[in-house]
């Protein structure tokens, strides 16, 4: 197993430890505006999944105020502007536009992070994208969540396969780093159709960020998970599984995250998200071992 940390990615590309700054990406979705369908992913939160993002202001203001919340433990003074609720992309072009170059005016910002939907990338947001990362380095994340069809119509996705595979590569086309979301543990999808989908996104991205399917208050996936509709996994059961995936990616793929914590305040299960250390720390002593073996 060859793992490679964001961490580590981060340091051998900006020199330094870099924290990353999430605020306030777009404020909708195609998926939930009717372009596509109505009320978003069947797990999204009612906050797009930027639950922890900064909000409400000026990009400025969102930055300074989630820099100051971290700036004691971030000794590089290095942030990353991470766009993370609903789909920035998705904006209107010139505000997409002014969000972004605001972003990369700020000197502590040393790179840029977009989370999107594949279907959210028409060549005028490219363009931008391009321009924005001859200045400094930009990171397009896109919510791929699984490669398999059936998963893909149960979670609402609202995108056909192909669809992520031509963003991917406009995106390879003007050097832009790419990063596929996964989500582990979708109902129906055994561990075989987990690990074909991390293969599959690393095939085509440069990283992956890896996220324990959340069951969070007042989403459609919440009622299935009431009425009995599925089972979660376990953390013993995860941790098996992250260290399967990490042992069959390509040596170059970069891990930009191992799993994800959902709001306390809407978490409904599995309860053990809740504990970040205590998971990372599992994580973590499971990977060293099986890298030690």
């Amino acid at each position: 197993m060859n793992y490679i940390s964001f961490s580590d990615y981060a340091k051998s590309k900006y020199g330094d430890k870099v924290y990353k700054l999430s605020i306030e990406g777009g404020k909708t979705c195609p998926n939930r505006d009717g372009t596509v369908g109505y009320g978003g992913c069947i797990y999204c939160s009612t906050k797009g999944s930027g639950n922890f993002a900064e909000g409400g202001e000026s990009v400025t203001a969102q930055l300074e105020r989630a820099k100051s919340r971290v700036a004691s433990k971030c000794k590089s003074g290095k942030y990353i502007a991470y766009f993370q609720s609903f789909t920035v992309t998705y904006l209107p072009l010139k505000e997409f536009e002014s969000k972004v170059f605001e972003a990369l005016s700020l000197d502590y910002i040393v790179g840029i992070s977009l989370a999107t939907r594949p279907d959210c990338l028409p060549d005028s947001v490219i363009e931008i994208i391009e321009r924005a990362n001859k200045i400094k380095p930009v990171t397009v994340e896109l919510g791929l969540q699984t490669m398999h069809k059936d998963s893909a119509t149960y979670i609402r996705r609202g995108y056909k396969l192909h669809v992520f595979e031509e963003a991917v590569e406009k995106l390879k086309k003007i050097g832009v780093h790419t990063v596929a979301h996964l989500i582990v543990g979708l109902p129906g999808e055994s561990t075989d159709m987990i690990k074909q989908s991390a293969l599959y996104a690393a095939q085509h991205c440069d990283g992956i960020k890896l996220q324990m399917l959340h069951v969070l208050r007042d989403t459609d996936l919440e009622k299935d998970y009431k009425e009995g509709k599925f089972t979660l996994f376990t953390l013993e059961e995860y941790t098996q599984i992250i260290c399967d995936i990490l042992s069959e990616l390509p040596e170059k793929t970069v891990i930009h995250r191992l799993t994800g914590d959902g709001d306390k305040k809407e978490l409904i299960a599995p309860m053990w998200t809740a504990n970040k250390k205590l998971v990372i720390n599992t994580l973590l002593k499971a990977i060293k071992n099986t890298i030690h073996k």
